[in-house]
């Protein structure tokens, strides 16, 4: 257990879990987190402690001594001669990409049930793209865009993001508001309140860590061969194959966004898709939805917006103004409209090509 010291928790049975003490960071909390996913370790206990003859008979060893060697369960990265990357990618990994390189597979497939085969492959390395490799590059000081780059263009930020990542949410609860202080606490008290802290984090990051491949499972992937196909009848609503409609609401920019790099290019027919269309609900007579594409994945600039005219205004004075009925909204930033028929959506986005 949690409260447990060291000491006592190595007198217990089953496949021990060793990791440091002290300050902890984001990737020992998923790496722990994630290894708790398989049945292996699913029952496992917990220390965090430097002491190498208490590591020495752990089971399996995160984020701390020095070796990395996967016949010994061993997976630190912080020794000098460390130089290993997650297939197709240039973040030096940290103890989470380790873990999840070697275990992901078996852990997608635990959580749900995926069999083998190109659909868990694709899942693997989406995981790992989207959400992993961040760790991996926070834990290495690894920035998105370098700092040298950014004042070389003269860029600056417009606002201060250090509190608002996962990793600076972990950081969080290595501090305890109100706590008594160490003169007040054994050495054992606060190696148990360190610990305790430290499950806290870890039970975050598994739980963003579990939604993302949840979401990625059940909704991104079965999006792929859906998307696929509407991208293919893209000429029916747009001579130039500009606008995309989909069956239903889900998740469709990465899979647009790979097709559009993907697919050859017939004559006639624009490079990209500016507008996506898809009803609100799967219920009869649902509204529709009219999409901007971003220009890139995840950003806020279009590839065109809707016409400014349009830009928040609402149902009858939006008719009036676009000259199509049965409009319901576009937003201010002209990013999303809506019409309460597909026809209307239709309209709205073969017209907004012209403007």
């Amino acid at each position: 257990m949690a409260t447990e010291s060291p000491t006592k928790r190595m007198k217990l049975d089953g496949p021990l879990i060793g990791t440091h003490s002290g300050h902890f960071h984001a990737d020992e909390a998923l790496a722990v987190s994630m290894l708790r996913q398989l049945p292996t370790y699913a029952n496992s206990n917990l220390v965090r402690t430097r002491d190498p003859s208490i590591l020495s008979q752990c089971h399996t060893v995160v984020d701390v001594g020095a070796e990395y060697d996967v016949s010994k369960n061993r997976f630190d990265h912080h020794q000098r001669e460390f130089g290993t990357f997650f297939p197709g990618h240039n973040t030096k990994l940290s103890s989470a990409g380790l873990v999840y390189m070697h275990f992901g597979k078996d852990i997608i497939q635990q959580v749900t049930g995926l069999p083998a085969g190109p659909d868990l492959d694709i899942l693997f390395e989406k995981l790992y793209t989207d959400f992993v490799e961040a760790f991996d590059a926070n834990d290495n000081g690894v920035n998105v865009v370098s700092p040298s780059d950014l004042e070389a263009a003269g860029l600056a930020k417009k606002f201060e993001d250090r509190g608002f990542s996962i990793a600076s949410v972990v950081n969080r609860y290595n501090y305890t508001p109100g706590a008594k202080s160490s003169a007040e606490q054994s050495k054992e008290q606060q190696q148990d309140e360190e610990d305790e802290r430290f499950l806290k984090a870890s039970a975050f990051v598994g739980e963003q860590f579990i939604l993302e491949l949840t979401d990625r499972a059940t909704a991104w992937l079965p999006a792929r061969k859906a998307v696929a196909e509407a991208y293919n009848a893209r000429l029916k609503y747009d001579p130039q194959a500009r606008i995309l409609v989909l069956p239903d609401g889900m998740p469709w920019a990465d899979h647009l966004y790979n097709l559009e790099k993907e697919s050859p290019l017939p004559d006639g027919v624009a490079p990209q898709v500016l507008y996506v269309l898809f009803p609100e609900s799967t219920e009869p007579g649902s509204k529709w939805r009219i999409r901007a594409v971003s220009k890139e994945n995840g950003g806020f600039q279009n590839r065109k917006d809707l016409p400014d005219a349009w830009k928040g205004v609402r149902d009858e004075e939006l008719d009036k103004v676009s000259g199509i009925p049965g409009c319901v909204f576009v937003h201010a930033a002209g990013f999303i409209g809506g019409n309460k028929t597909f026809d209307g959506a239709l309209a709205m986005a073969q017209k907004a090509l012209e403007l």
